[in-house]
């Protein structure tokens, strides 16, 4: 097995059972909650095939969904950026040379193109999760509170878990 493939396993089973088991367990104000396994989906390698990229964030989503006994909603957020993760990718590195060489994350990306790139998959993410959850639009402006509020805290855990894990530069 290739090392790429041995470190995405074991992040794949670190992020589920950290959001199964300590992050489903904050609510902050009684409605905000971190998805911080979505990391998984966001630092999958790029030159994976699209395939694969779908399928991975398809078994995460079913993964938590399975623990958090919810209907596929976790897993359809999770297939849904990872469908638009390439795209996202692509337009924010249209400046640089070869993509293929770059890993998802803060040092490759830079701050503010990790940022953005972090922040629309993120907010997609919890937009769909959501309002699949509450599925009705009578609670359309506390829906969106909850999503954004939401997405803010699991953006800030992203940040932080980039800088926390980041391997230093050898320049």
């Amino acid at each position: 097995m290739s090392k790429k493939l041995i470190i995405n396993i074991i992040r794949f089973i670190i992020l589920v059972f950290l959001q199964v088991f300590v992050l489903n367990k904050i609510h902050i104000g009684g409605y905000v909650n971190p998805y911080l396994y979505i990391l998984f989906i966001l630092l999958f390698p790029i030159e994976s095939p699209k395939w694969l990229q779908l399928l991975s964030a398809f078994l995460m989503g079913f993964c938590i969904d399975v623990f958090m006994q919810t209907i596929g909603i976790n897993m359809a957020a999770s297939v849904f950026i990872a469908w638009m993760r390439p795209g996202l990718i692509k337009s924010l590195m249209a400046d640089k040379d070869d993509e293929s060489n770059l890993k998802p994350g803060i040092r490759d990306f830079g701050f503010k193109g990790f940022l953005i790139y972090a922040s629309i998959l993120t907010l997609c993410h919890h937009l769909i999760l959501f309002y699949l959850e509450t599925f009705k639009f009578t609670h359309f402006l506390t829906t969106l509170k909850e999503a954004v509020l939401s997405s803010l805290l699991t953006l800030f855990l992203i940040i932080l878990t980039q800088y926390l894990f980041m391997k230093p530069s050898k320049n």
